[in-house]
């Protein structure tokens, strides 16, 4: 990767034909460079993307299998993971904001929970083996073969979940230290192309035989994830950063509780923070009860597995197509109003779902139209958090928007799961409630961008200290 230190004799800034340079710290690109940056980048984006793609509707299909019920998955896959995850955040945050190292401040970091990893995923392949085993060797004393399975489901998901939350934070954190502000949003869209293109696979080829070759699946992914991120982590250099002179400069940061105290008071010291951290929230929250319960939907409308991976693979396909564009549209117009569209766009969108889906031909048509728009709605907001937060400290108050969406993703999942048991599984309203989220996400991103423009605009903008 061609990287010449910014503001150095070396640099090739003078001549009759001077190279187009890129620039963010103490890196300085070449269009070449830039382009093999990308590269390493976004081949790390890849093994993640597979990971993210195909583990959680793998999960949702055999904790199934094994008689979970809609009120255990929801706690499952969605709030007991969090409940650990909203400690892990912050502090591996905190403390990489202010890590100085040769090897930069998010990769050391990154390669240590790669393991962690690769551990989770081997566990969740033998999972059902390793329940049965002992199921059957403990008896008829024991709590069953089944629970025992979704008992190590449960020990290694958590494993699993917790090494995700480092990596894919940190992730977007190395984004911000190392890509140019001016092409972020050209970025994630190519971010979420190459996720798209890792759905498509999954859905396509692998989804409708998940439930009988998912220990293949689990291993392939860590081999894949662990050869991927140590890969990206080697070719991927970070620049030189200043000492560290934070917000909390004069105050106290020794312990546990005064770090703490520090913590709290620059992130949410502020009311433009809570409400950058209260409408994203809203906005995210809006996709949780149909996403969360579509693949039960979809059992329950009588569509078969390979139906809805093909459906699924085809939202992938449209929304591929769409992500350039949209990341380019999100550099030209900035990703908070064209976030705020998305959302009203998505909202309506929910709103006609419920009123009109009623067999599996009107499903189809909205798991395809609601997936497009939601995954508009990603790929525009993609780089919202690098345009609007302090770019010092960045994976701190990324880190403290975690814990706001930790607390509201633990909640939602558990009350929309008790009310589908109580509503003899009538996942409709998992439509009408996703309506509701996302009408209120959007009133809340339109304060914030009132406020945004108070602060400067797409031009002026500094965030607020």
């Amino acid at each position: 990767m061609s990287l010449v230190p910014a503001n150095t004799p070396d640099s090739p800034t003078t001549g009759p034909a001077p190279r187009k340079l890129w620039s963010v710290g103490t890196l300085t690109y070449t269009t070449a460079g830039l382009a093999i940056l990308f590269c390493w980048l976004l081949w790390g984006d890849f093994t993640w993307s597979m990971k993210d793609r195909a583990i959680p509707p793998t999960i949702s299909l055999l904790v199934k299998k094994f008689g979970a019920s809609d009120t255990f998955a929801a706690v499952f896959l969605g709030s007991l993971p969090t409940v650990f995850s909203m400690f892990v955040g912050p502090i591996i945050s905190y403390k990489s904001d202010r890590y100085r190292s040769r090897w930069g401040r998010r990769i050391p970091f990154l390669l240590a929970s790669t393991p962690f990893m690769v551990l989770g995923l081997i566990g969740l392949a033998f999972s059902p083996a390793m329940g049965t085993g002992v199921g059957k060797w403990l008896g008829h004393p024991s709590i069953g073969i089944n629970n025992w399975v979704l008992l190590f489901f449960v020990v290694f998901w958590i494993i699993f979940t917790l090494a995700s939350t480092v990596s894919n934070g940190l992730y977007g954190a190395l984004v911000n230290d190392v890509v140019p502000q001016p092409l972020l949003g050209r970025f994630f869209g190519l971010f979420r192309a190459l996720s798209l293109i890792a759905g498509i696979i999954f859905f396509d080829e692998f989804f409708g035989k998940a439930a009988t070759l998912y220990v293949w699946i689990f291993l392939s992914l860590a081999a894949l994830y662990g050869f991927g991120t140590v890969l990206m982590c080697l070719k991927v250099k970070e620049g030189e950063y200043p000492p560290h002179v934070p917000m909390d400069e004069g105050r106290s940061t020794r312990g546990f509780f005064a770090t703490a105290k520090t913590y709290f008071q620059e992130c949410f010291g502020k009311e433009y923070y809570w409400w950058f951290f209260g409408a994203t929230t809203l906005s995210g929250l809006a996709g949780i009860p149909f996403n969360f319960f579509c693949v039960f939907y979809s059992t329950s409308i009588g569509m078969s597995p390979e139906i809805y991976g093909k459906c699924v693979a085809m939202t992938y396909v449209v929304s591929l197509v769409l992500a350039y564009p949209i990341g380019w549209l999100a550099d030209r117009f900035h990703p908070l109003r064209l976030f705020l569209a998305t959302m009203i766009v998505g909202s309506l969108v929910s709103l006609a779902s419920y009123l009109f889906v009623h067999d599996v031909w009107t499903f189809g048509v909205a798991l395809v139209v609601s997936g497009v728009v939601g995954g508009t709605g990603l790929t525009a907001s993609a780089s919202l958090g690098q345009r609007l937060l302090p770019r010092a400290e960045f994976a701190q108050f990324a880190s403290a928007g975690g814990i706001i969406w930790g607390v509201a993703s633990m909640l939602l999942p558990p009350i929309v799961g008790i009310f589908l048991d109580h509503t003899h599984h009538n996942y409709r309203y998992t439509f009408l409630m996703g309506a509701d989220l996302g009408f209120l996400g959007s009133a809340a991103l339109l304060v914030l961008h009132s406020k945004f423009m108070a602060l400067g605009g797409p031009k002026n903008y500094i965030p607020p200290e």
